[in-house]
């Protein structure tokens, strides 16, 4: 299947669609992608079509160009901003990093260059994050006079530990590919020119897969971060049970003892 041009009118985003797999790319690269509100309300309304499309069961991240993946917030919308504005403009970008780590579908960040601020904060909230060996990473908030807004406070110490996390945070300096990768935050380093072909092997790796199975493995990691073992047992096990009961729990099960590949439904 080729291309599908998206039905959406999105101005500072491009939405695709190839075969199983939805690439929604920040199209903003004379401003290095920097995240304006019209620009997060576009992606949330991308995440959106993806999560309802039945026939998408993947998503690719990514920014136009080959210099920034998101540059952070537009710093010009900022200037004026009364307390109030500030924090329906936070709001707006924790509802899209919740809709993305919440999506029911693997996303993963195909990082081609800076990612900060809001950029960062947005590939912490997907399933996976590839970087090029030449990316940016960092929350410079603290350097502006505000602090993470769209999650990186909760997300970046659920990634890479709580004291990583502060120093990342408090200093507001970026880090390199090669650290990110060293403290956890990336998954996997390529050269320059290769992270979204990368990311497509991954996602069609992870596409192989019974779909409800993978939507309940991602639920199962996001919710069982907040709970104690316990009750993140309770959780995986009630899962696991809505697993076995699934048709495609059947045809795992007989292609496997057939010795040929699975037909998956997502039912």
């Amino acid at each position: 299947m080729g291309t599908l041009t998206s039905a959406l009118q999105l101005q500072n985003v491009l939405y695709e669609k190839k075969g199983p797999i939805a690439y929604v790319t920040i199209n903003r690269p004379k401003v290095m992608n920097a995240l304006n509100k019209a620009t997060v309300t576009e992606l949330k309304e991308a995440f959106e079509d993806a999560r309802d499309d039945p026939a998408i069961r993947g998503v690719i991240l990514t920014g136009s160009g080959s210099k920034a993946f998101a540059a952070g917030a537009d710093i010009s919308e900022m200037v004026d901003q009364s307390p109030l504005e500030a924090e329906e403009r936070t709001r707006l970008g924790q509802a899209l990093t919740q809709l993305i780590e919440n999506l029911g579908k693997p996303v993963v960040a195909a990082v081609n260059g800076f990612a900060l601020g809001g950029g960062c904060e947005l590939a912490m909230a997907c399933t996976l994050r590839i970087a090029t060996d030449s990316a940016k990473f960092g929350q410079p908030e603290v350097k502006l006079g505000i602090m993470p807004g769209y999650g990186g406070s909760q997300r970046l110490p659920r990634l890479v530990g709580k004291g990583r996390a502060l120093q990342v945070i408090l200093s507001g300096q970026m880090i390199s590919a090669d650290e990110a990768y060293r403290i956890g935050l990336v998954n996997e380093l390529v050269p320059d020119g290769f992270v979204v072909a990368t990311a497509e092997e991954i996602l069609n790796q992870i596409l192989t897969s019974a779909p409800v199975a993978v939507k309940f493995s991602i639920e199962a990691v996001n919710r069982g971060m907040e709970m104690n073992l316990d009750d993140g047992l309770l959780l995986e096990a009630s899962l696991f049970a809505l697993c076995a009961g699934t048709e495609d729990k059947k045809e795992g099960a007989s292609a496997f003892l057939a010795k040929r590949a699975p037909e998956f439904r997502g039912r």
